[in-house]
């Protein structure tokens, strides 16, 4: 017979801070964050310096999540703009579910509003990483401004994020993929 562990105290309060501040924003009360997570926050402050760490920790920790969403199922043999385009279908696709309320990462950044919080930092990270990434597809696309057409593809993801997550713009018509589509010719993208 199969037992099923229960998640730890820290496991369920960076899921209860994952989920609640995607959906409710990262002023959400320790008080609901506690209850959610089925844990005191006398237990939480044995864990977590502060509601700050404890955020920071939740996003660091979907890091994985995050980067193998918009990861190329075949990255291998798939060509550098079939990855770009790739990370745009799935913020298509992502932007169609109910609960869908744009990227995780930069709400953080456009609600702390606080560079030096450590949540902030980690969305930085994760934002530098999503560049970092479309720079290398960029010049292995043989890009004429990889610098530059990165730049505009990180612009196009957070802005089409943004606008769906805010339910004023459907992507589901392909636009955000028509959009780089046309960004990947014009700088000159195989």
């Amino acid at each position: 017979m199969a037992t099923t562990e229960k998640a730890s105290p820290r496991d369920r309060l960076l899921d209860a801070a994952a989920r609640l501040s995607y959906q409710d924003g990262v002023s959400v009360g320790i008080e609901a964050l506690c209850r959610a997570a089925g844990v005191s926050k006398r237990s939480m402050y044995q864990l977590f310096d502060s509601k700050d760490a404890m955020l920071a920790a939740s996003l660091e920790r979907r890091i994985p999540w995050y980067d193998a969403l918009l990861a190329h199922p075949d990255p291998e043999t798939a060509t550098p703009r079939q990855r770009i385009l790739h990370v745009f279908e799935r913020l298509e696709q992502a932007s169609q579910d109910a609960d869908y309320h744009g990227c995780p990462y930069l709400a953080v950044l456009v609600e702390l509003k606080d560079p030096e919080h450590p949540a902030s930092v980690i969305a930085r990270e994760v934002k530098a990483g999503l560049a970092a990434r479309f720079r290398a597809d960029a010049e292995a696309g043989g890009a004429r401004d990889p610098e530059l057409l990165a730049r505009q593809l990180v612009l196009v993801f957070d802005g089409a994020s943004a606008r769906a997550g805010a339910k004023v713009e459907h992507l589901g018509d392909g636009l955000a993929t028509t959009t780089v589509t046309v960004l990947l010719d014009a700088a000159g993208m195989d």
